[in-house]
């Protein structure tokens, strides 16, 4: 069975192949989605509190369960139309999936989108660097 290993969280839980990325971390305790504002560390205890509430549930509307796949892309389905309209095309009225997009093309992924195939490294909450390289590409 694959293994999805959350760094952040310092967690590992065995999925049966196939599993919903999303689902699978809901079940075991790791809160994927980022703050209302988009920005998931460094804010009060409130806006992650709401995050957990305001959300699209799985239908990769919102773009708050955006996770970067450090290691085992490969062991995941391609990536969705959802997924590329949120990221590249549709960035209203929520531009911070498409801003964290940036620098990150290869490795994001929407976690409700995903289906694990194979052992995978997961990071939760990407940063947004609004000031690297890649933001005015």
């Amino acid at each position: 069975m694959p293994v999805i290993k959350f760094v952040k969280e310092k967690k590992e839980i065995e999925v049966p192949r196939g599993a919903n990325l999303r689902a699978e971390a809901v079940k075991a305790g790791v809160n994927l989605n980022c703050a209302v504002s988009g920005v998931s560390e460094g804010i009060d205890n409130f806006s992650k509190s709401v995050s957990k509430v305001v959300n699209c549930r799985g239908f990769g509307l919102c773009g708050t369960c955006r996770v970067n796949i450090t290691e085992g892309m490969e062991n995941t389905n391609g990536i969705t139309v959802r997924e590329r309209m949120k990221f590249k095309y549709f960035p209203f009225p929520d531009p911070l999936p498409c801003l964290a997009y940036l620098g990150h093309e290869d490795t994001m992924r929407l976690a409700c989108m995903t289906k694990v195939e194979g052992d995978v490294v997961v990071e939760t909450g990407p940063e947004i660097n609004m000031f690297g390289e890649n933001f005015f590409s």
